[in-house]
């Protein structure tokens, strides 16, 4: 299974009241991000059978604008073990329920979308080193005991791959 593991975009600053600070929606920039992030990802051919995210608002926006940009048509799945807290065993058993999915996306939240990129690809379940930013995706392949890392792109390289993209799409204007 690859599993794409993309933490949200930009939202703004944390709200201290935690109801208040759950229904937080991504920001000017981080509704711009993800439609950078999705562009980039088409580029990149990604396409997936589910995407998954933690139910909090800006998780689950972040999953449908990059959704729609990389032409995806099922249901947004929202899972408890996307949410801020979750254990590694919680996305263990989300993992589970759809491992008969060839291609996933899971959209969530730091520090546990961190850690569970770095446990999964790491030997003996310790934690690899590896730090989501916002809008960063990275891409794994899952085999049944052991991962790998084909590749993580932050936010930067996202917005230079798409901007790359768009500009060997445009048309040549020859002068003579």
């Amino acid at each position: 299974m690859i599993i794409y593991f993309l933490r949200h975009a930009n939202a703004g600053e944390r709200l201290t009241n935690p109801k208040k600070d759950e229904k937080r929606a991504l920001d000017d920039a981080g509704v711009e991000q993800c439609g950078i992030v999705g562009r980039a990802l088409a580029a990149l051919d990604v396409q997936v059978d589910a995407i998954l995210s933690s139910p909090l608002k800006r998780s689950a926006q972040t999953a449908s604008l990059v959704g729609n940009e990389i032409s995806y048509e099922g249901k947004l799945m929202l899972e408890t073990a996307l949410r801020p807290g979750a254990s590694f065993a919680d996305f263990r058993r989300m993992l589970e329920k759809y491992a008969k999915q060839e291609a996933i996306m899971v959209v969530g939240h730091n520090p546990n979308l961190s850690e569970f990129l770095g446990r999964s690809i790491s030997e003996r379940g310790s934690e690899a080193g590896v730090e989501l930013k916002k809008g960063a995706v990275a891409k794994v392949e899952m085999g049944r005991n052991s991962a790998f890392l084909h590749w993580y792109l932050t936010p930067k390289l996202l917005r230079s791959l798409y901007a790359a993209a768009a500009e060997s799409s445009r048309p040549k204007i020859s002068r003579k």
